[in-house]
Formats: C-alpha cells, sequence, structure tokens
C-alpha cells in the first residue's frame, strides 16, 4: 500500500529522522497559512499524489513570497499531473505539502527494500540523487551500491561502508549511521515493503535530511498496522483495484489489451510475459489465489469484462487446490450481469478440469481452449488483434 510523502515524513520523524518542516494543505487559504507558520524566507509547495517524477511535471514549485505560494497553491490544486508513473491519464492534485526550503549543498539516493536472494534487508546508495534511479543504474551502474545488512541491525562496518560510498566525511559520517539506524527501525518496525528517500539531502551547514520520501506498506503485514491502513488515500487508486481489494483479489491494473486470470502469482507472471513474446500486452495482473470461490471468480470475470481497454480475455489455471468447475461456475455467474462481450480463450488444467469444460461448453459459450500456455496466448493475442 503506498501513502503520501508527508505520510512517509511523520512516520519517518516518529523514528527520529531529520526532515524538513512542513504542513499539509487542502485548500489554497490554508497553503498560505501552512507558509505563514515556517519560518523561512523560500518555501516549496508540492503536490500530492501517489507517483513519481513530480518536480520534472511541474509537480513540486520553489516560492519565494507568500503571493508565490498562493499562485502555486491555486495552479495545483485540481490540476491533473502527468508524470513518467501515472501514465497519460494523470493524477488530479488534491493536496499539497508546504514546506520550509533548504539551502542544498549535495543530494544523494538511499533506500531500504527486501533482498529476496539473501533474505536480509538492502540498503541502495548512490551520490547521485534526485535522478530516476534506473536511469542512473543503466548509465552509471558504478555509482550505486547494494548492501545487505547481516544481523538485525545496522553495524558500524555497514553504516562506514555507505557513508564513504557517499562521499561523507568527518562528522558527517556519524550522523550518517545514525540516520541508517532509525531508517533500518522505521522499516522493520513498520513492515515495509519499501522506504526510499530521493533525494536525502546534505545542507550547507552539513545536515542530513529526507527531502522527499517514499514508504511503501507490506500488504500482508497491515492487519498489524491500523495507524498505517488510515492512511489510505483510495483517490489515488484505480478504481477497479478498490473494487478487486474488496474480495480478497491480487489485481493491478496495467495498459495492455488482454485481460488475464490466473492462479498463483508465479503463473500469472509467466502468462504476462509470453503475452508480451506473442506481441501484445497485459491489461491487468490478476492472481485469484488458492482459496477462491465461485463469488470471487464471478468479481473476478466482471472486472475484466467492464474493462474497456480489454480485448480479449485469457484464463489460464492450472487447478491443484483451485478447483476448475468452480472458474467455471464463477463465469456462468458473472455473465448474468456482464455479457461476455468480448473473445474469452481458456486453458483449465488440473482438478476438475473436465468438469469444468462440460459446464461451459453446455452453456453454449463462445470460448476458444488452449492446451498449452503458449496455445493461449496466442490465440487470445490474434483474437484481439482483429477487434
Amino acid at each position: 500500500m503506498n501513502i503520501h510523502e508527508y505520510q512517509a515524513k511523520a512516520i519517518l520523524a516518529e523514528f527520529g529522522v531529520p526532515v524538513p518542516r512542513g504542513a499539509l494543505a487542502l485548500s489554497v487559504d490554508e497553503a498560505v497559512a501552512a507558509a505563514q507558520t515556517l519560518d523561512t524566507s523560500v518555501w516549496v509547495v508540492k503536490a500530492q499524489i501517489h507517483a513519481g517524477g513530480r518536480g520534472k511535471a511541474g509537480g513540486v514549485r520553489v516560492c519565494k513570497s507568500l503571493d508565490e505560494v498562493r499562485e502555486a497553491a491555486g495552479a495545483l490544486l485540481d490540476s491533473v499531473l502527468v508524470t513518467k508513473q501515472t501514465g497519460d491519464a494523470g493524477k488530479q492534485v488534491n493536496r499539497l505539502y508546504v514546506e520550509e526550503g533548504l539551502d542544498i549543498a549535495r543530494e544523494f539516493y538511499l533506500s531500504l527494500l527486501v533482498d529476496r536472494e539473501t533474505e536480509k534487508i538492502a540498503f541502495v546508495a548512490s551520490p547521485a540523487g534526485g535522478m530516476d534511479i534506473e536511469e542512473v543504474a543503466e548509465k552509471s551502474p558504478d555509482k550505486i551500491l547494494t548492501l545487505s545488512i547481516a544481523a538485525d541491525h545496522v553495524s558500524d562496518d555497514e553504516s562506514h561502508a555507505i557513508a564513504s560510498f557517499l562521499g561523507l566525511e568527518g562528522a558527517q559520517i556519524k550522523a550518517c549511521a545514525e540516520l541508517l539506524s532509525e531508517l533500518h527501525s522505521t522499516f522493520c518496525q513498520k513492515d515495509a515493503a519499501m522506504l526510499e528517500l530521493n533525494p536525502l539531502i546534505l545542507t550547507g551547514t552539513g545536515d542530513l535530511l529526507a527531502l522527499d520520501a517514499k514508504f511503501v506498506a507490506d500488504d500482508n503485514a497491515l492487519y498489524r498496522h491500523p495507524e498505517i491502513m488510515d492512511l489510505r488515500d483510495v483517490d489515488e487508486e484505480d478504481p477497479r483495484e478498490i473494487e478487486a481489494s474488496r474480495f480478497g483479489l491480487n489485481y493491478i491494473a496495467l495498459d495492455g489489451h488482454i485481460g488475464c486470470m490466473v492462479n498463483g502469482a508465479g503463473l500469472a507472471m509467466a502468462t504476462m510475459d509470453i503475452i508480451q513474446l506473442k506481441g501484445d500486452k497485459p491489461a491487468n495482473f490478476l492472481d485469484v489465489g488458492g482459496g477462491v470461490t465461485v463469488d470471487t471468480v464471478c468479481e473476478a470475470f466482471k472486472l475484466l469484462f467492464s474493462d474497456a481497454h480489454v480485448k480479449a480475455v485469457l484464463v489460464n489455471i492450472f487447478g491443484g487446490i483451485v478447483r476448475c468447475d468452480v472458474i467455471a461456475r464463477g463465469l456462468l455467474e458473472a455473465i448474468k450481469t456482464h455479457p461476455m462481450n468480448v473473445p474469452v480463450v481458456m486453458r483449465l488444467v488440473g482438478t476438475n478440469e473436465q468438469e469444468g469444460r462440460k459446464l461451459v461448453k453446455d452453456a453454449g459459450l463462445d470460448v476458444r481452449w488452449a492446451e498449452d500456455l503458449d496455445q493461449a496466448a496466442e490465440f487470445a493475442v490474434a483474437a484481439a488483434g482483429e477487434r
């Protein structure tokens, strides 16, 4: 689950991480009032949306007077910000964060994530902050350090290695060690999936602060953190994803034409990959999971059939715990209210496979059957191409 920058900074501040002073604003007047509470001559007005690249899109504005704050807030609120991460539709700006301007001497990149290979928490650090880290990785991989933390805390050697890589010296090394420890505690105690500071800055007076912050919560641990659940902003989420979450479906909307229904995340990823190999792109990631019911499958089909971007649906079920007849019954329920107005390709293999196929065939549905994933992807891409 994503949260806003100002919310992430509030969490970081709880753990002692230095962040700039700032305040939330939901109107132009609130933005000006927030600026007045900050004892500074330079303010930064930031659009709060769940997407990166706000600065390049004009969503971060430096102001040197209260009139400029008012002008920036008026321009940003209710506007649609289009960034590299939002897609062409963009995201409407409903919240602003007004922050004190700072004297920036250097910018760094710093993040924490779970390293699946080492099964440890890892820091990713770079002296090239304030930039797209993927671009840095592609063009200057030597400027990125990935360091897995060996124990349940950051050791002196580990913090010194990161500080040295960033080019910090003197008192900055101690400050960095304290910051790394605070970030590690935040990540662990709040069950984060990712925590990113881009940039982490060194000010002209030698202080380290999180100038920007992104916090992604581990959805599987949210039951332990009602305080994070309370930060959810459904206005930032795709309505289809919200609907899917109500039924326990793992659904992510994408920008392709092939609607996918699969059981198991690994099989879902493989299905998406082969669709692209065959010349199209998936319209979604949809893992119905193992304990799926007829009602859940029905809602999954409704999501796919109601998506205007979907030109064909590919159902790829390898039935173990999931029964193929449950998938078929879910389809029959869905079409009672959501007509099957796009081609459907089905690959049902495993538990109750023949019963599932018979249910669909007896209903007289125009479904194209595939014997393997390769054939299913070919059928789906071809069907989408004909529409």
